[in-house]
Protein backbone atom coordinates (compact mmCIF):
# COMPACT_ATOMS: atom_id res chain seq x y z
CA UNK A 1 0.00 0.00 0.00
CA UNK A 2 1.22 3.47 -0.88
CA UNK A 3 2.43 5.10 2.39
CA UNK A 4 1.02 8.44 1.24
CA UNK A 5 -2.49 7.03 1.61
CA UNK A 6 -2.02 6.40 5.32
CA UNK A 7 -0.09 9.65 5.70
CA UNK A 8 -3.02 11.67 4.33
CA UNK A 9 -5.36 9.97 6.76
CA UNK A 10 -3.01 10.61 9.67
CA UNK A 11 -2.72 14.28 8.71
CA UNK A 12 -6.52 14.57 8.80
CA UNK A 13 -6.66 12.77 12.13
CA UNK A 14 -3.97 14.91 13.77
CA UNK A 15 -5.33 18.16 12.33
CA UNK A 16 -8.75 17.38 13.81
CA UNK A 17 -7.11 16.58 17.14
CA UNK A 18 -5.31 19.93 17.04
CA UNK A 19 -8.54 21.67 16.11
CA UNK A 20 -10.31 19.94 18.98
CA UNK A 21 -7.66 21.06 21.46
CA UNK A 22 -7.94 24.65 20.23
CA UNK A 23 -11.73 24.41 20.17
CA UNK A 24 -11.92 23.30 23.80
CA UNK A 25 -9.20 25.55 25.24
CA UNK A 26 -9.77 28.89 23.49
CA UNK A 27 -12.38 31.56 24.05
CA UNK A 28 -13.50 31.07 20.44
CA UNK A 29 -14.09 27.43 21.17
CA UNK A 30 -16.12 28.27 24.25
CA UNK A 31 -18.35 30.67 22.33
CA UNK A 32 -18.94 28.15 19.54
CA UNK A 33 -19.63 25.51 22.17
CA UNK A 34 -22.26 27.63 23.90
CA UNK A 35 -23.81 28.92 20.68
CA UNK A 36 -24.12 25.63 18.84
CA UNK A 37 -23.18 22.39 20.60
CA UNK A 38 -24.65 23.22 24.01
CA UNK A 39 -27.51 25.24 22.57
CA UNK A 40 -28.72 22.82 19.90
CA UNK A 41 -27.17 19.38 20.39
CA UNK A 42 -25.70 18.48 23.78
CA UNK A 43 -28.17 17.68 26.58
CA UNK A 44 -31.07 18.49 24.28
CA UNK A 45 -32.44 14.97 24.32
CA UNK A 46 -34.00 13.48 21.23
CA UNK A 47 -34.38 16.90 19.61
CA UNK A 48 -30.62 17.48 19.74
CA UNK A 49 -29.93 13.97 18.48
CA UNK A 50 -32.31 14.39 15.55
CA UNK A 51 -30.82 17.79 14.75
CA UNK A 52 -27.35 16.28 14.64
CA UNK A 53 -28.48 13.35 12.51
CA UNK A 54 -30.20 15.66 10.03
CA UNK A 55 -27.14 17.91 9.81
CA UNK A 56 -24.72 14.99 9.52
CA UNK A 57 -26.83 13.16 6.95
CA UNK A 58 -27.17 16.23 4.75
CA UNK A 59 -23.48 17.11 4.85
CA UNK A 60 -22.26 13.56 4.18
CA UNK A 61 -24.84 13.17 1.39
CA UNK A 62 -23.30 16.13 -0.46
CA UNK A 63 -19.71 15.03 0.12
CA UNK A 64 -18.46 16.34 3.48
CA UNK A 65 -15.98 13.77 4.87
CA UNK A 66 -17.77 11.47 7.29
CA UNK A 67 -14.69 11.60 9.54
CA UNK A 68 -15.49 15.23 10.36
CA UNK A 69 -19.06 14.28 11.31
CA UNK A 70 -17.65 11.50 13.52
CA UNK A 71 -15.33 14.00 15.21
CA UNK A 72 -18.24 16.36 15.90
CA UNK A 73 -20.37 13.45 17.15
CA UNK A 74 -17.65 12.50 19.61
CA UNK A 75 -17.47 16.09 20.83
CA UNK A 76 -21.25 16.36 21.22
CA UNK A 77 -22.12 12.93 22.64
CA UNK A 78 -18.92 11.31 23.90
CA UNK A 79 -17.24 8.19 22.56
CA UNK A 80 -19.98 5.55 22.73
CA UNK A 81 -23.02 7.53 21.63
CA UNK A 82 -20.84 9.67 19.37
CA UNK A 83 -19.64 6.58 17.51
CA UNK A 84 -23.21 5.39 17.05
CA UNK A 85 -24.64 8.74 15.96
CA UNK A 86 -21.65 9.47 13.73
CA UNK A 87 -22.05 6.15 11.91
CA UNK A 88 -25.84 6.55 11.74
CA UNK A 89 -25.54 10.05 10.27
CA UNK A 90 -23.12 8.71 7.64
CA UNK A 91 -25.54 5.86 6.89
CA UNK A 92 -28.45 8.28 6.43
CA UNK A 93 -26.32 10.43 4.13
CA UNK A 94 -25.35 7.30 2.22
CA UNK A 95 -29.02 6.34 1.87
CA UNK A 96 -29.92 9.83 0.64
CA UNK A 97 -27.31 9.93 -2.13
CA UNK A 98 -28.00 6.26 -3.02
CA UNK A 99 -31.75 6.94 -3.30
CA UNK A 100 -31.22 10.11 -5.32
CA UNK A 101 -29.02 8.28 -7.81
CA UNK A 102 -31.40 5.34 -8.10
CA UNK A 103 -34.63 7.31 -8.37
CA UNK A 104 -33.67 10.49 -10.16
CA UNK A 105 -30.07 10.56 -11.31
CA UNK A 106 -29.54 7.51 -13.48
CA UNK A 107 -29.77 9.38 -16.76
CA UNK A 108 -27.37 12.17 -15.80
CA UNK A 109 -25.03 10.19 -13.56
CA UNK A 110 -24.66 7.28 -15.97
CA UNK A 111 -22.81 9.58 -18.36
CA UNK A 112 -20.23 10.42 -15.67
CA UNK A 113 -20.22 7.33 -13.48
CA UNK A 114 -21.33 4.61 -15.88
CA UNK A 115 -17.94 2.88 -16.04
CA UNK A 116 -17.47 3.19 -12.29
CA UNK A 117 -20.94 1.73 -11.66
CA UNK A 118 -20.20 -1.21 -13.97
CA UNK A 119 -16.97 -1.92 -12.10
CA UNK A 120 -18.82 -1.60 -8.81
CA UNK A 121 -21.49 -4.05 -10.02
CA UNK A 122 -18.91 -6.59 -11.12
CA UNK A 123 -16.92 -6.18 -7.90
CA UNK A 124 -19.76 -6.81 -5.44
CA UNK A 125 -22.21 -8.86 -7.54
CA UNK A 126 -21.60 -12.28 -5.99
CA UNK A 127 -21.20 -11.13 -2.37
CA UNK A 128 -22.83 -7.70 -1.98
CA UNK A 129 -22.62 -7.47 1.82
CA UNK A 130 -19.06 -8.67 2.33
CA UNK A 131 -17.62 -6.79 -0.65
CA UNK A 132 -19.38 -3.55 0.30
CA UNK A 133 -17.97 -3.99 3.81
CA UNK A 134 -14.52 -4.42 2.29
CA UNK A 135 -14.93 -1.19 0.31
CA UNK A 136 -15.94 0.75 3.42
CA UNK A 137 -12.87 -0.46 5.30
CA UNK A 138 -10.49 0.84 2.64
CA UNK A 139 -8.47 3.95 3.61
CA UNK A 140 -8.96 5.40 0.10
CA UNK A 141 -11.87 6.23 -2.19
CA UNK A 142 -14.75 8.69 -2.19
CA UNK A 143 -17.70 7.95 0.06
CA UNK A 144 -20.20 9.99 -1.95
CA UNK A 145 -19.03 8.67 -5.33
CA UNK A 146 -19.36 5.11 -4.03
CA UNK A 147 -22.92 5.89 -2.89
CA UNK A 148 -23.85 7.38 -6.26
CA UNK A 149 -22.22 4.56 -8.22
CA UNK A 150 -24.11 2.03 -6.11
CA UNK A 151 -27.35 3.91 -6.77
CA UNK A 152 -27.08 3.57 -10.53
CA UNK A 153 -25.80 -0.01 -10.30
CA UNK A 154 -27.91 -3.13 -9.76
CA UNK A 155 -26.87 -3.71 -6.15
CA UNK A 156 -29.75 -4.24 -3.72
CA UNK A 157 -30.20 -1.47 -1.18
CA UNK A 158 -30.44 -3.55 2.02
CA UNK A 159 -27.08 -5.39 1.88
CA UNK A 160 -25.32 -2.27 0.59
CA UNK A 161 -26.64 -0.03 3.37
CA UNK A 162 -26.21 -2.65 6.11
CA UNK A 163 -22.60 -3.33 5.13
CA UNK A 164 -21.94 0.39 4.83
CA UNK A 165 -23.05 0.98 8.43
CA UNK A 166 -20.84 -1.80 9.77
CA UNK A 167 -17.92 -0.65 7.62
CA UNK A 168 -18.29 2.95 8.79
CA UNK A 169 -17.87 1.99 12.45
CA UNK A 170 -14.07 1.51 12.74
CA UNK A 171 -13.09 4.94 11.43
CA UNK A 172 -16.09 6.53 13.16
CA UNK A 173 -14.86 5.20 16.51
CA UNK A 174 -11.38 6.56 15.77
CA UNK A 175 -12.54 10.09 14.99
CA UNK A 176 -15.20 10.12 17.71
CA UNK A 177 -12.45 9.20 20.16
CA UNK A 178 -10.40 12.20 19.04
CA UNK A 179 -13.39 14.52 19.40
CA UNK A 180 -14.68 13.12 22.68
CA UNK A 181 -13.89 14.12 26.22
CA UNK A 182 -12.76 10.62 27.19
CA UNK A 183 -10.91 10.89 30.48
CA UNK A 184 -7.44 9.83 29.33
CA UNK A 185 -4.33 11.85 28.62
CA UNK A 186 -4.64 13.77 25.36
CA UNK A 187 -1.46 12.26 23.91
CA UNK A 188 -2.60 8.75 24.86
CA UNK A 189 -5.99 9.35 23.25
CA UNK A 190 -4.41 10.60 20.02
CA UNK A 191 -1.90 7.74 20.05
CA UNK A 192 -4.68 5.19 20.45
CA UNK A 193 -6.65 6.81 17.63
CA UNK A 194 -3.58 6.69 15.34
CA UNK A 195 -3.05 2.99 16.09
CA UNK A 196 -6.72 2.18 15.45
CA UNK A 197 -6.69 4.18 12.21
CA UNK A 198 -3.60 2.35 10.95
CA UNK A 199 -5.05 -1.04 11.87
CA UNK A 200 -8.31 -0.24 10.08
CA UNK A 201 -6.49 0.95 6.95
CA UNK A 202 -4.12 -2.00 6.82
CA UNK A 203 -7.00 -4.44 7.38
CA UNK A 204 -9.00 -2.90 4.55
CA UNK A 205 -6.02 -3.02 2.18
CA UNK A 206 -5.28 -6.64 3.12
CA UNK A 207 -8.87 -7.74 2.57
CA UNK A 208 -8.97 -5.96 -0.80
CA UNK A 209 -5.77 -7.73 -1.87
CA UNK A 210 -7.02 -11.08 -0.55
CA UNK A 211 -10.59 -11.14 -1.84
CA UNK A 212 -10.84 -9.07 -5.01
CA UNK A 213 -10.01 -12.11 -7.19
CA UNK A 214 -8.60 -10.12 -10.07
CA UNK A 215 -11.44 -7.60 -10.11
CA UNK A 216 -10.82 -3.87 -9.89
CA UNK A 217 -12.99 -1.41 -8.00
CA UNK A 218 -11.22 1.67 -9.36
CA UNK A 219 -7.86 2.25 -11.05
CA UNK A 220 -6.95 5.00 -8.58
CA UNK A 221 -7.80 2.73 -5.65
CA UNK A 222 -5.64 -0.03 -7.14
CA UNK A 223 -2.77 2.39 -7.62
CA UNK A 224 -3.03 3.75 -4.08
CA UNK A 225 -3.05 0.24 -2.63
CA UNK A 226 -0.23 -0.99 -4.85
CA UNK A 227 -2.45 -3.44 -6.73
CA UNK A 228 -2.23 -4.37 -10.39
CA UNK A 229 -5.31 -4.72 -12.57
CA UNK A 230 -5.01 -8.50 -12.48
CA UNK A 231 -3.42 -10.81 -9.97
Amino acid sequence: MNPRVLLKGLVLLLSLALFGYFFKSSDLGNSINEAWIDGHIRDQGIEGELTFLAMGALFTAIGLPRQIIAFLAGYAFGLTLGSFFGALAALLGCAMSFAYARLFGRGVLSKRLGARAQRFDAFIHDHPFSMTLLIRLLPVGSNVLTNLAAGISRVRAVPFLAASFVGYLPQTVVFALVGSGVDVAQTMKIGLAVVLFLLSGVLGAYLYHRHRHGLSLDERVDEALGESANR
